[in-house]
């Protein structure tokens, strides 16, 4: 079977942060997987279905405004009425706004 794939690449702006900093939330990162996942589930099924549940979610990096992530995910097992995916959010461009944000600071 050929694999499954959707990527997803959009920049993070000012209203999608929710903290100081201009740090966005993990919960934005899980919403994209959520887009992700019903792009392959449409691929797929030719329906959006219902997703049941996220296992072991870690965020490994902050995300803030400005930065573009790459959402991507596969569908890595197909059951008779359940599917399996894998997800990733990579943050592929940083924010240059932050950066001298940082550097003027020192």
């Amino acid at each position: 079977m050929e694999k499954i794939t959707s990527t997803l690449r959009l920049r993070m702006s000012a209203k999608d942060a929710h903290y100081g900093g201009e740090l966005v939330d993990g919960a934005h990162m899980v919403h994209l997987f959520g887009d992700v996942a019903t792009e392959l589930l449409i691929k797929l099924d030719g329906d959006e279905g219902l997703f049941c549940a996220y296992d072991n979610v870690e965020f490994l990096a902050p995300t803030y405004a400005g930065d573009y992530i790459e959402a991507y995910g596969e569908i890595d097992k197909i059951g008779n009425t359940s599917r399996h995916m894998v997800f990733e959010a990579r943050k592929v461009i940083v924010s240059t706004q932050l950066l001298i944000s940082w550097k003027s600071q020192s």
